[in-house]
């Protein structure tokens, strides 16, 4: 199904040191998929294995299988720049262009993917990508104004808005809220709730509570020790892994006994 990824003995290093190995996991189509762990278990970096952004860092390398849309994005007919822009990726820090208008941030990513389109079409984009991150009432007297005049919620939703500008299958995001006070964590939330209908998310996250609230499954990574890589210990329904995990291991992170 569009939208859905399936990582098959998926292992990522950064040169001779690795940080996650042999995960196999189902991401499905237009659900919130969680994943928690301790600090340095892999989950940001396994997030980046699924759009190939890992790569971009130097000596980086992954292996086995992301299968997106039927097709292994890691096979070497694939265009990385594609499977970027059809799964894209909003980070922990907010990171609009400061300087660059609203409107021009959010139209920045289909920008540099060589779209181009006539005012108009431009300017609807815009506001359907602004109204879908919940923000469009917010700035839509602001367009003209920098992205970087944004309070640091809005600016993550504005984020939010130039991936989806770009109309991408499956939005990943790193710790999104962790910057953010509770108001503007709320409104992300409430975003992520909006956007699952038509989009696939995967949110890696350090808060129980808002996996709990925000995703439909929940994927746990975790080192055997320390130096040693991020495996996943243990994957299912957000329901059941909060209150009936398999593993003692996930039992004892969710309930702070570690981590």
């Amino acid at each position: 199904m569009a939208g859905s990824i399936t990582t098959n003995n998926l292992s990522a290093s950064f040169g001779d040191i690795r940080a996650v190995e042999g995960i196999s996991i189902e991401i499905p189509a237009n659900k919130v998929t969680a994943l928690i762990g301790p600090s340095g278990c892999g989950k940001s970096t396994f997030l980046r294995c699924l759009n190939r952004m890992h790569e971009l860092v130097p000596g980086a390398h992954a292996s086995g299988e992301v299968i997106w849309d039927g097709k292994n994005i890691y096979a070497p007919e694939m265009d990385a720049t594609a499977v970027r822009r059809g799964i894209g990726m909003v980070f922990q820090k907010p990171n609009p262009f400061p300087l660059m208008s609203v409107a021009d941030n959010v139209s920045a990513g289909l920008r540099l993917a060589g779209v181009r389109k006539n005012k108009a079409a431009m300017e609807e984009i815009i506001e359907r990508s602004l109204r879908m991150a919940a923000l469009w009432d917010e700035v839509k007297n602001k367009l003209g104004k920098p992205g970087g005049s944004l309070s640091g919620g809005q600016q993550q939703r504005l984020c939010i808005a130039r991936a989806l500008a770009v109309e991408p299958d499956v939005i990943l995001m790193d710790e999104p809220c962790s910057a953010l006070d509770p108001a503007s964590t709320q409104k992300i939330e409430d975003t992520i709730e909006e956007l699952k209908s038509d989009y696939t998310i995967v949110i890696v996250t350090h808060n129980m509570q808002q996996a709990a609230r925000v995703s439909d499954f929940t994927g746990f990574l975790l080192t055997r020790e320390s130096g040693e890589p991020g495996r996943l210990v243990e994957h299912g329904t957000t329901s059941k892994i909060f209150t009936m995990p398999d593993r003692k291991e996930t039992e004892n992170y969710i309930t702070g006994r570690f981590g």
